[in-house]
């Protein structure tokens, strides 16, 4: 058959019906006729539409009695003369026979070879096939993918050709190199594990190191485990001069074990090229497969935990003509499992309870294999965590060309400066040493919880090394000039940009590098900038200066110490205490000198905090020196306390105002904030466990500042705070302390104050820029961005408005509890039947009932759902009972299915005040009093809510009414002095309430017999009434 019409001969138009092509087309026969081609006629050849070859038919050819004869180079048709001569000759030679079935041949695997002779049958791999083997044995190269598959060196590799045309555009991203030297064919070794190759490189490392001083402890473990897996002795470690190999802990130990050791000499890595030749090409391989993948960067770590894994099985060892791994295990690997790396994926959701109809799956990216069970390793889209699981399909012919991509400019694989994803699991040392993965961690596999690098300078005006001494004294670590800190957030506007650096605008930044604790060295000024890594102005920083920079930064440590002496084990908290030490040396907060007579120290302790983002990932480790201020005596050791605590409601009032005028509200976090206040008192405290100092250690710091601990400390904060605002033209609130306003003109900024916690916002941005300069000229700040959590609260904000939730916190609630499996109920309190005492219950744990009962009041913050039937639970702490605990995790349940709701603030509305209150008659079962409740809305945001207890027993219902209302009111009253501070000076508010007889009660204020005993106390409301802070004609709503 043929496609080409100019080619035919006598044609005969006709519908000969269709033929099916490869690619599952077809096309269609239109027609016949006859070809010549020399002295040669094809007779009834059909024309085929988008036929794109001409095709002969072997089987036709044999109908007509025509030979075939295939060779190498051509295949030739034989006259039908020839049958006879030959046949003899082939039936001495033929190896297989494929009987004809219709116009094929078929070979018959089911019965025995007709020939004592091997036979290999091998089908040649389509460019599609092969490109696929390709990428899913990380750009493995074509001549050992060819061998895997001829040799059969492998199990789940299709038997056939591979052959590649053309080049790969990744390999020649991640593997171009210069000419190579010539390879040694030479073995010296006859026996696994006769010669460990050792190095350090790169960020790859098969154990996890806080520093090189931990190598020697490392490989001691290696070695063991590795002679007592497979029974096989060490008889020989090759490494390089490094301190980390060569050191007497290492050498006494391959003495005991009678291990040779064998050194490069300085600065010859081509005689430890074994192990140096394995690092380039796990670094090509993962460079490779990144660039192919198309993932950002940050999964480099995981490219290279992949290749790895893949290498290990696929490399051949030519010696032997075998896998790695089949040398070591003895077995063929399987690879059948192997998919393509970065390929997109779909994870099933198993861990979330989802409802009927909701997506089964999450969508994701394939970024390796499982160390320690059968499954694949995908990062998951919308937990946007790595996770494990067998339940993976994936899409090897589609493209990564839609994951958000990150800046390339962020990321250098050899300097560690990249945060990449965060795993779901944290895998130990012994969970990774399984008997067939063991040989992947001895090549190297890499860690994959990389955090980000310190990235800023002690900014200090002193350097004189006694004082640095007197600062710290212990053989620890030395202290660092790369604490870490928190990183301002990117999604600011940009008129807040330049202000919001914490170097930058820093009081001491000028005299950051001045505290340098290594040796200045002429900086190179040949050496191509993009490559320099840190600060230009230092020197290049060597290998004996930077001993200890082996993954000493690369971690964040995940557990928060109990006690100091744990925290000493672990280099990130001697940091984080070190740097809290460092603050108190910058701020002169004391003075070593010995204990006066008549006095006594105060101890101190260590408190340590790890401090994560709003997704729950760690990102600083935070080490606080706190003072035992319950050794404080009163009137001795302090005066007056008072705390700058902002009230819930007061935070609640201050986001709707803002919504309501379209103002962005930002945070700010004062670094170490308490050490800014001065003490008048004289105080003296112990020094700081294990940071004695070594000349002087039975002195005493006599305390300048004020301290974390100390009972004053607040205050002491807060009036350098407040003189600092009412310095710079800010007034103070009227009832509300922790509130600060400047006004410029019509223009209005805010600042609400938490301790050292701040939020702020303005009706005109560059206040805002303006406010975080000014507070940078005197504090420093550790966090300047867009306010995101706040007091437990996550903040959302919109151009459409605000959202408030705590859907992280219910889910540590949950997690804390223990009730993540429980069944999820639509409502958070029965309504009938109705708790009670119920003193013949059964006790339960008051502690654990008590800390409930704490954590749900917490969560009331931004859940108004829950404000009543937590109110009701706290009733009864005193002598719970389990019939009472099932009320509690009756509310946890109903979290369970309503983890992320919220308070939803919606902008552009009108700011007014409105209040509601209602009450129930005798409501509680035990003393038979009422409950209040109550809540106000301001622009159409509920900002305050309540639910209590009255402390006396009600007549009537238009009693229990009336005192509701005057609870009301009372916080009517106070948002309307927060709201005068603000500039809204309309005070009447309708008060609503489903009671004509508490109404009347209110309006007219008569004293009979019915009201005649009701409190005093509640009588204000009538007062409010006349001096018009409520609306006289009160509304009305009867909702029961």
């Amino acid at each position: 058959m043929t496609g080409c019409r100019s080619i035919l001969n006598d044609f005969i138009p006709k519908n000969g019906g269709s033929v099916s092509f490869g690619n599952n087309e077809k096309g269609w026969i239109v027609g016949s006729g006859s070809v010549l081609s020399g002295n040669l006629k094809f007779k009834d050849v059909s024309l085929v539409e988008n036929l794109k070859f001409n095709l002969l038919s072997v089987s036709q050819l044999a109908d007509k009695n025509f030979s075939s004869f295939f060779t190498k180079d051509s295949c030739k048709i034989l006259s039908p003369e020839i049958n006879s001569k030959i046949k003899v000759l082939i039936d001495q030679h033929t190896l297989l026979t494929a009987r004809r079935r219709g116009n094929v041949y078929v070979v018959d695997m089911t019965t025995d070879s007709q020939t004592s002779s091997p036979t290999c049958l091998i089908a040649k791999a389509s460019s599609s096939e092969t490109t696929l083997w390709h990428r899913r044995l990380s750009h493995l190269n074509h001549q050992t993918l060819h061998k895997l598959s001829t040799l059969s060196l492998v199990r789940g590799l299709p038997s056939k050709e591979f052959h590649f045309e053309g080049q790969c555009e990744s390999c020649l991203k991640g593997k171009q190199h210069k000419t190579s030297h010539k390879s040694i064919e030479e073995s010296k070794t006859t026996n696994c594990l006769n010669l460990l190759h050792m190095d350090l490189f790169g960020p790859v490392k098969t154990f996890f190191l806080f520093s090189k001083d931990e190598t020697s402890d490392k490989i001691i473990a290696l070695v063991t485990h590795l002679e007592r897996q497979f029974s096989l002795p060490v008889k020989m470690i090759r490494s390089d001069n490094g301190t980390e190999f060569k050191n007497q802990v290492l050498d006494k130990f391959c003495i005991s074990k009678g291990i040779l050791r064998q050194y490069s000499a300085p600065r010859t890595p081509a005689q430890n090229g074994v192990l140096e030749r394995k690092n380039r090409t796990l670094i090509e391989a993962a460079r490779t497969m990144l660039a192919d993948s198309g993932l950002p960067l940050s999964f480099w770590a995981e490219a290279v935990n992949t290749a790895c894994y893949v290498l290990n099985r696929v490399h051949i060892v030519k010696r032997h003509n075998k896998t790695a791994y089949e040398i070591l295990y003895k077995i063929k690997p399987l690879i059948s499992f192997f998919k393509v790396f970065g390929c997109p994926c779909f994870i099933l959701n198993t861990k979330d309870s989802l409802s009927k109809f909701a997506a089964k799956v999450d969508s994701g990216y394939f970024v390796g294999y499982s160390q320690t069970s059968k499954a694949y390793r995908a990062f998951n889209l919308r937990t946007k965590i790595i996770e494990e699981s067998i339940d993976v399909k994936f899409n090897e012919s589609a493209s990564t060309s839609s994951f958000p991509s990150a800046p390339d400019d962020l990321f250098d694989l050899e300097s560690f400066s990249f945060i990449p994803p965060i795993s779901s699991s944290s895998p130990s040392l012994e969970s990774c040493q399984t008997s067939e993965d063991l040989y992947s961690i001895e090549e190297g596999s890499v860690s994959k919880f990389f955090t980000s690098i310190p990235s800023y300078q002690i900014n200090s005006q002193e350097t004189n090394s006694q004082n640095q001494d007197n600062l710290i004294s212990t053989p620890l670590s030395p202290v660092l000039d790369n604490v870490s800190t928190d990183v301002p957030d990117h999604t600011l506007n940009s008129h807040l940009e330049n202000s919001l650096s914490p170097i930058e605008n820093s009081p001491s930044s000028d005299a950051a590098s001045s505290n340098n604790c290594l040796d200045i060295i002429p900086f190179n000024k040949n050496h191509p900038l993009e490559q320099i890594l840190g600060d230009l102005s230092k020197g290049v920083q060597t290998r004996g200066q930077i001993s200890n920079f082996c993954l000493h930064a690369a971690f964040l440590s995940q557990i928060e110490p109990s006690k100091y002496q744990e925290a000493l084990k672990d280099n990130n908290w001697v940091e984080a205490m070190q740097d809290e030490l460092l603050q108190f040396k910058r701020k002169n907060v004391w003075t070593l000198c010995p204990l006066p007579d008549g006095k006594y120290p105060i101890g101190t302790r260590w408190v340590f905090r790890n401090k994560t983002d709003d997704r729950g990932i760690v990102i600083k480790n935070k080490a606080r020196l706190v003072v035992q201020g319950y050794c404080q005596e009163e009137a001795i050791d302090y005066d007056e306390t008072f705390a700058p605590v902002a009230r819930l409601e007061a935070i609640r009032l201050f986001l709707a105002f803002a919504i309501s005028h379209n103002i962005k509200v930002y945070q700010m976090d004062i670094k170490s904030a308490f050490l800014y206040g001065t003490i008048k008192e004289e105080v003296y405290v112990c020094q700081p466990p294990r940071f004695d100092d070594v000349h002087h250690p039975d002195w005493v710091y006599k305390l300048d500042k004020a301290l974390y601990g100390l009972k004053q400390a607040p205050r002491a904060w807060y009036d350098t705070l407040s003189q600092f605002f009412l310095s710079n033209k800010f007034s103070r609130g009227t009832i509300d302390k922790t509130l600060f306003m400047k006004r410029v003109d019509k223009e209005l900024l805010l600042v609400q104050i938490y301790v050292d916690d701040i939020i702020f916002g303005s009706t005109k941005p560059s206040m805002c820029e303006q406010f975080s300069k000014l507070m940078s000229s005197k504090f420093e700040m550790s966090a300047l961005s867009e306010l995101k959590t706040f007091l437990g609260l996550q903040v959302k904000q919109t151009p459409n408005g605000t959202f408030i939730h705590q859907s992280k916190y219910v889910k540590d609630l949950l997690n804390k509890f223990d009730m993540n499996d429980c069944k999820i109920i639509s409502t958070p309190m029965a309504t009938s039947p109705g708790i009670c005492p119920n003193a013949n219950g059964e006790p339960v744990d008051q502690t654990l009932y008590r800390c409930m009962i704490g954590s749900l009041m917490h969560l009331t913050a931004s859940r108004p759902d829950i404000m009543y039937a937590t109110c009701v639970c706290a009733r009864y702490q005193s002598a719970p009972k389990q019939f009472h605990l099932s009320f509690v995790k009756r509310i946890l349940r109903y979290l369970k299915g309503t983890p992320v709701l919220g308070i939803w603030y919606l902008a552009n509305q009108i700011c007014k005040l409105v209040g509601f209150s209602d009450s129930d008659y005798a409501g509680c079962s035990l003393t038979r009093k009422s409950t209040s409740g109550g809540c106000q809305f301001f622009a159409g945001c509920l900002v305050s809510w309540q639910s209590k207890k009255q402390t006396s027993v009600s007549n009537s219902t238009a009693e229990a009414e009336y005192i509701a209302a005057a609870h009301c009111t009372a916080q009517i009253l106070w948002l309307q002095y927060q709201l005068l501070d603000f500039g809204i000076t309309e005070l009447k508010t309708p008060l609503l309430i489903d009671s004509e007889a508490a109404k009347n009660i209110i309006k007219n204020p008569v004293y009979h017999s019915k009201t005649k005993h009701i409190e005093i106390r509640h009588h204000f409301i009538r007062d409010s009434f006349e001096k018009e802070q409520l609306v006289r004609n009160m509304s009305l709503q009867v909702t029961k």
